[in-house]
Formats: C-alpha cells, structure tokens, sequence
C-alpha cells in the first residue's frame, strides 16, 4: 500500500436481535451540543528508523459525527522547529477508509488486500530529521461526515489540518472510546430497522480461532422482496486498531429476504485473541453500516461486543 493513498469513504457495520429493542434509522448525531473539531491527533511515540524520524500517532473523531478522514494525497506532511520546516513525504494517517463513531480514536487498521491483509498502523516519517524541543507536526486532510452514500460518495466532503505537539506524547490513552457519547452505544441484543422496514438482528456471535463469527437474521413484514446489505462489520478494540479491510457494503453478498419471511447469514472478521480489555467495558466495538431509508444509503450503528 502507498503511503498517503487516499482511502476514499467508508462505513461501518451492525448487529442485534429480535425480540428485544427495536433502534429507530438514526439522523445522526446531535453536533449543536458543541462546536466540531474536526479530527485532531496526538503524537504517542518517536523512533529513528534508517535516518528518519518516525513519529506515532493516534487520531481522534472530534467531528460529532460518523467520519472517515484520511492524509491529503501528495502532499507531505511538515515538521517544523522554530523557522526550520521539514517536508516529511511518508504519510499513514487515516481511518482505513471505515467512518468512526464520534469520540472514538484509533491507531492503526487494516490495509493491504483481502488475500495478504496487512496491519497497517498510524505515522509519520521524516528523512533525516532528527526531533528537538518545541517541534509540532502538520498534517493536511480531507473528511467526510454523516452517512456513506453510494451515488453521492463525496458529500460532506471538507478539509482540516493536524497540528501535533511533540513535546510531550501520550502515553495513557484508552482505546477505542476517548469521549463517551451519550446514546451512542447499542447492545448486541437490538433490533434494527433497515430498508424497507426490514428488520435486522445479530443472532449470534462466536469467536473462532481466527477472530470472530455474526450470525445474521432479517425478517421482512412488506410485500416485496428485499436486500439488506451490511458489507462485512469490523470491529475495534482496546489496542486501537480498526479489524476487518474496508470495502463498500454492498460488494458483500447477501441473500434476498422475502416478502413476509425471513434471511439468514453469516460474516467473519480476523482478528486477536485479545482484541479485547479484559474486565473493561466499552473496550470492543462492531463498526456497523446498514442499508437504511433508501437503496444504497448507509446508516452507521456502535455495537458494544463487550463481554465476548
């Protein structure tokens, strides 16, 4: 993979239950409850590598909304240090092309191809710089906000700029939540309502000895037959890291649900053993996009896994 190859959109994936609560389609998050930041980044270690600097990062939604971000491609990243700049031309700064709940924060996700995946974490290199008091980091970037749509995959489409302090790195951060957002959170025991008032639940979760297992139902009540798609849900634990390749939703095949009957299915992401905190809440989340409203529009749903 390139670096500062620009992952364009992205989407999230789901799971819940039947007889349980139903979620209503989401309008997104209230952003009047504070001004957005964009996303900001925080620098977490620095390394020297074969005469570059390599600078670690962690980046964090600060857009109260769903977000996919990545590096603005061609253009280095700047290392500067009083009036002295360095142009610094390896860049790994993204979500993966995955859209990321508000106030969550990442580190790392999987990049490469769907035979050789590849862990592929967050940073910043600088050919022979060396790192001095009152250095800062900036990083120019594109976003997008709100919910992934098929035909219009650049709306809320905007730009920010990283400006990292490096002269004290993070060395207690907890993944993948930074700041809790009241509601945000959906149990694995919900029932979620996608297109065409289909009903869609996770009926079973298992872990394998490659990562995980969903099990998925839906239930259509309308007199058409329908597609649910929900491409292949990743997860983040608490080490950070986005598990599972991004890819558009609805290149995962599904099968039909009939009018008045019902689908079932499965997906399967990789990832650790110990994804998870262990005695931690909130420490593995299910990144879900669900088909919703209209053919191709993607709703975004935090699922806590905690506990398994």
């Amino acid at each position: 993979m390139k670096p500062k190859k620009a992952l364009v959109l992205i989407l999230l994936c789901a799971m819940f239950s039947f007889a349980c609560k139903y979620v209503v389609l989401p309008e997104g998050i209230d952003s009047t409850s504070g001004g957005s930041k964009g996303w900001t980044a925080v620098a977490t270690g620095v390394e020297s590598i074969d005469d570059k600097l390599r600078i670690h990062l962690t980046i964090r939604n600060e857009t109260n909304d769903w977000s996919a971000m990545t590096a603005a491609p061609d253009k280095p990243a700047l290392l500067s240090v009083d009036a002295n700049t360095t142009n610094c031309a390896t860049v790994f700064v993204s979500s993966g092309g995955h859209r990321l709940a508000p106030g969550f924060q990442m580190r790392g996700y999987i990049g490469g191809t769907k035979t050789e995946p590849v862990t592929q974490l967050l940073y910043v290199e600088c050919e022979g710089a060396t790192l001095a008091d009152g250095a800062t980091l900036t990083v120019d970037y594109i976003y997008f906000t709100g919910q992934f749509n098929y035909y219009e995959p650049e709306a809320n489409k905007r730009d920010g700029r990283l400006e990292v302090d490096l002269s004290a790195l993070a060395t207690d951060l907890t993944y993948p939540i930074a700041t809790a957002v009241e509601g945000l959170l959906q149990p694995p025991d919900a029932t979620l309502t996608a297109i065409n008032d289909v009903a869609l639940t996770l009926a079973k979760i298992e872990r394998t000895s490659e990562g995980f297992r969903f099990s998925w139902k839906t239930a259509n009540p309308g007199e058409y037959p329908s597609y649910v798609h929900i491409g292949n849900p990743p997860v983040i634990g608490a080490d950070g890291i986005i598990y599972g390749l991004y890819e558009i939703p609805d290149l995962a095949s599904v099968p039909i649900t009939p009018a008045g009957g019902e689908a079932e299915w499965a997906t399967e992401v990789a990832a650790p053993q110990n994804v998870a905190a262990p005695q931690e809440t909130n420490s593995l989340i299910m990144l879900l996009s669900v088909e919703s409203g209209k053919q191709r529009l993607y709703a975004n749903y935090a699922i806590d896994l905690s506990g398994y």
